[in-house]
């Protein structure tokens, strides 16, 4: 198993230094309402020179297909060959909100959009008429997508995040990995057989094929302590949407309603600490790295067991400033080398 950390703008450069400098393999930029995931990556592009680097995930609805692949080539060129690009179709009320997007026929629109992206990278000049994208869309022939960004030596790696799975079938079949911002290793487990039958419609192996869950993490002698760290992020990923909150729904799944009926009720009535302090201690601890490195240690052979290829540091989920990030990312290094799973 490899590590990955992921990235916010604030500090980007010297984290990713930090990662690079920890013999991490790779960091991920999110798109969020905080950030882009192309600025950030533009800048650690300059500001390392060995780690490979990637989007996770640029929303499709934010670009048309041929401005994500230029930008895609564009950031492999910065890189020197580094980039890796990931994408996903955002949520409904992101994609009509911010972008004005409709949100329907989430899986064909991903088909179309990466057929489309894969074509440019190629450098051939791209035509497209089919059910979600037309080009050109107004019958100009004239000037059809067409990159002149200098081709890569190999083919730039398309990570996919998904969730249901109709979206993981998609993914297996497709691209070359898959990213997950929330999960436990026995969803990953789970995750993983939908991949693969994936990769049996498209007559593929899951050699070489990415599955890279985000899991936070957070390092203290006491797992509770450790967990009060994360409560913050918790609270805000649990709020979002209300009621059908998706990591709501999650938490439910694993048998913590009565946690979550509180979460909502204190999180209604305007009490926010109440809210992330109601958040069931065992639902983070499944779902993150908590205690002291030892402990961490032995949690990661579950990740590795479920079939993770490279587990993604969420270090940016700590209430804490960038130096506490760094500290984070090395004590899961340790971890790593400890339990022995590192390749």
């Amino acid at each position: 198993m490899r590590l990955a950390a992921n990235l916010t703008y604030q500090g980007a450069g010297e984290l990713a230094r930090e990662a690079e400098r920890l013999d991490y393999d790779l960091v991920l930029a999110a798109e969020s309402p905080r950030s882009d995931a192309v600025s950030v990556l533009g800048l650690v592009a300059g500001a390392t020179s060995r780690i490979a680097i990637g989007s996770g995930v640029m929303q499709i609805p934010a670009r048309p297909p041929g401005a994500t692949a230029l930008a895609a080539a564009t950031l492999h060129a910065l890189s020197d060959g580094r980039f890796r690009l990931g994408l996903g179709v955002s949520n409904p009320h992101i994609s009509d909100g911010w972008y004005g997007v409709d949100f329907a026929h989430p899986l064909g629109r991903t088909r179309e959009y990466v057929d489309i992206v894969r074509r440019a990278l190629t450098g051939a000049p791209v035509r497209h008429d089919g059910t979600h994208f037309h080009l050109p869309a107004h019958g100009l022939q004239g000037a059809p997508l067409h990159l002149l960004t200098e081709q890569p030596e190999a083919r730039i790696p398309l990570y996919l995040g998904a969730v249901g799975p109709q979206s993981l079938r998609l993914a297996g079949e497709i691209a070359d990995g898959w990213v997950s911002g929330f999960t436990t290793p026995e969803l990953v487990a789970d995750s993983v057989r939908q991949l693969a039958a994936g990769h049996e419609r498209a007559a593929r192996t899951a050699d070489d094929f990415e599955v890279i869950p985000y899991v936070a993490a957070s390092i203290a002698d006491d797992p509770a302590e450790a967990a009060a760290e994360l409560r913050a992020h918790y609270a805000l990923l649990l709020a979002v949407g209300g009621a059908d909150n998706f990591y709501c729904g999650l938490a439910r799944r694993m048998g913590f309603d009565s946690g979550i009926d509180t979460f909502q009720e204190r999180l209604a009535a305007g009490d926010r600490a109440g809210a992330a302090a109601a958040i069931p201690l065992d639902f983070i601890d499944r779902t993150a790295l908590l205690g002291p490195v030892d402990r961490i240690a032995d949690r990661l052979h579950a990740w590795s067991e479920a079939g993770v290829t490279t587990l993604s540091v969420l270090a940016s989920a700590n209430a804490t400033d960038l130096d506490g990030r760094k500290q984070v990312l090395a004590h899961v290094a340790q971890a790593m080398e400890k339990a022995g799973l590192r390749t």
